[in-house]
């Protein structure tokens, strides 16, 4: 890899990592950049590299929420050790589906998502403990350490939105503190799918460890600025990475028709 691309992937590695701290969809800017700059690198390779960054800067994310913001253990914790297993599950899945057929799925659901978020001008703002009810708790934990983790080892971009969402709606979490969850489990998926992959082989170690130190750097400055203005500010973000999202598979889509 020539000095250039280096150097414009590890740039694109704290960008990411400052992304997924605020809302998660870091992937959608790392993954691409691993495939363009590292051209000819298996997909399976790249994947794996990639989790090997992500899991440094959404542990760093998770330890500064914990440090500065109260984490719902309750829900977090047993949607992180789902995470884990199912998200490996899906690491070791990923490569018997071809991606064209999760797009359009995807696609439906990110619009969805849009939909939801803009027609609720309040989700997540404002926190709702009315709506953290005992069955409420076990549905949140089914869909982040079940459902969400296994997208995450499948295909993964947009897990972290997802999960900030799942909490947000299903729980009556502020964007902040739905953020905060989404680390903790977050960092349970990027860990069990990083297993898989490096158990198969599929990790280029040297230039994922210089990646996790720039996404370390970018989730450390995310996390704080998340915490400093706060659910207003994690809305915005969060609506436009899930607009890149639904434009980066939309494109896709395109082309592959």
């Amino acid at each position: 890899m020539d000095p250039l691309s280096l150097t414009t992937l590890l740039a694109v590695a704290a960008m990411a990592g400052w992304v997924d701290a605020v809302v998660g969809g870091g992937g959608l800017l790392l993954l691409p950049a691993l495939l363009v700059a590292a051209p000819g690198v298996p997909v399976a390779t790249a994947l794996g590299t990639n989790k090997l960054a992500a899991i440094a800067g959404t542990s760093t994310a998770a330890v500064t929420y914990a440090r500065r913001t109260r984490v719902d253990w309750v829900v977090a914790g047993p949607s992180a050790v789902l995470a884990v297993c199912c998200a490996g599950l899906g690491a070791a899945l990923a490569g018997s589906v071809p991606a064209g057929a999760y797009r359009p799925v995807v696609l439906v659901v990110l619009v969805s998502v849009v939909v939801f978020v803009v027609s609720r001008p309040r989700l997540g703002v404002v926190a709702q403990p009315v709506r953290r009810t005992r069955l409420r708790v076990v549905v949140a934990v089914a869909v982040a350490g079940v459902g969400i983790a296994l997208y995450d080892g499948l295909i993964g971009p947009g897990t972290g939105t997802f999960l900030v969402l799942a909490f947000t709606a299903l729980v009556g979490a502020d964007f902040v503190h739905g953020s905060a969850m989404a680390k903790v489990v977050n960092a349970g998926t990027n860990l069990g799918a990083l297993v898989v992959f490096a158990a198969t082989g599929h990790v280029w170690w040297l230039l994922g460890a210089a990646m996790a130190v720039c996404n370390v750097a970018g989730a450390m400055l995310g996390a704080r600025m998340a915490l400093r203005r706060g659910a207003g500010f994690v809305r915005v973000v969060l609506l436009v990475v899930v607009l890149a999202l639904v434009a980066k598979l939309g494109w896709d889509q395109w082309r592959a028709g």
